[in-house]
């Protein structure tokens, strides 16, 4: 239960706060533009889903430090790999170009929701820097560090490494349109990570592979539109 009460706080809150960003910058920034429009700005999406964030992982903290008494890095088993940390930055540099050969075979859109952040050479610099920071962090503390140790002990080992690699890839979905090419690569990074996290025990290891495939997807992306000043080359 608390898994889930997490789960509804990490889901549920960014569509409140997008509405109360979405006013705040109504009256700041924005003058005169209708509020629908100005939800649907890319910064204000980003902005509601780190204050959303911040508050879950407030939450986490209290929750396990208050509830468990247990150091919330050992409740969720961080174990940051000090001494091997580039090679798993190195697995997700691998895990990317491994799986854009995949996506060759599978019918991948041009066109998807999640291309709106990447209209705007700002919005493409503040995507790109949330992809490879808070946006990572979160998704393994909730996916690998809280989902996945839970569902391993009713599931098992395998069961729960595809459980998890399900949500994650379902966490995605709207942002894809649901075409199932994206979201089934999506499902393959999820199965990878949570392998990662099973393997070596750490929640550490996985999010520095979650970084290095973001990463490189960040940098592809960068340089097939000359550093984000011409962001149409992406629906070639």
């Amino acid at each position: 239960m608390d898994v889930v009460r997490i789960a509804l706080l990490m889901f549920i809150t960014p569509f409140f706060l997008i509405t109360l960003v979405a006013l705040l910058a109504q009256q700041l920034v924005y003058r005169g533009a209708s509020w629908s429009n100005i939800a649907q700005k890319p910064v204000v999406a980003l902005l509601a889903e780190f204050l959303a964030y911040i508050a879950v992982v407030f939450y986490m903290v209290v929750l396990v430090e208050g509830k468990y008494h247990v150091r919330f890095a050992d409740a969720i088993s961080w174990n940051w790999p000090a001494q091997s940390w580039p090679k798993f930055l190195g697995a997700g540099v691998g895990l990317m170009i491994a799986l854009q050969f995949v996506a060759h075979f599978l019918p991948i859109p041009k066109n998807v929701p999640f291309d709106q952040f990447f209209q705007r050479p700002l919005e493409a610099w503040l995507t790109s820097i949330f992809a490879i920071s808070f946006g990572p962090l979160m998704e393994e503390f909730f996916f690998r560090g809280f989902l996945y140790p839970v569902l391993a002990r009713r599931t098992g080992l395998g069961m729960a490494i595809f459980l998890t690699a399900l949500g994650f890839g379902a966490l995605h979905a709207l942002q894809y349109a649901f075409a199932w090419g994206l979201v089934l690569i999506i499902f393959l990074v999820g199965v990878v990570l949570t392998a990662v996290r099973a393997k070596t025990g750490s929640v550490g290891a996985s999010f520095l592979v979650h970084v290095g495939y973001n990463a490189t997807l960040m940098v592809l992306t960068f340089l097939g539109t000359d550093g984000f000043r011409h962001m149409e080359r992406l629906n070639r």
